[in-house]
């Protein structure tokens, strides 16, 4: 059954060098931990999502290589929005005919 996940995206090198997410991750991380949650956001290099036809558009304004954050929590995708600024944000179902992986990367 496809599921609904918010991505936002950017460069790679924006996402991995530039903005610390490493320190983002790690409170979402405790805070999950807390809440006895399940980790549901993952960072993706060079996502095969942006590979899907519906996604030209969106992969034509993306500097590449691309990464994007995927996560089912869509109030994580708009804080990671807010937080970020410089990115594009959205949403897709998977699996689909055209993206039967969410998590699935080019590298």
């Amino acid at each position: 059954m496809p599921m609904q996940y918010y991505y936002v995206l950017a460069s790679e090198k924006f996402l991995t060098e530039i903005e610390p997410l490493e320190e983002v991750f790690r409170e979402r991380t405790k805070h999950y931990q807390r809440e006895g949650k399940e980790i549901d956001f993952f960072l993706v290099r060079r996502p095969a999502f942006l590979e899907a036809p519906e996604f030209a558009e969106v992969k034509a304004k993306c500097p590449q290589p691309a990464a994007a954050i995927v996560t089912t929590n869509r109030d994580f995708a708009t804080f990671l929005k807010l937080r970020l600024e410089f990115v594009l944000t959205g949403s897709f179902e998977a699996p689909s005919p055209t993206i039967p992986d969410p998590l699935a990367s080019n590298v």
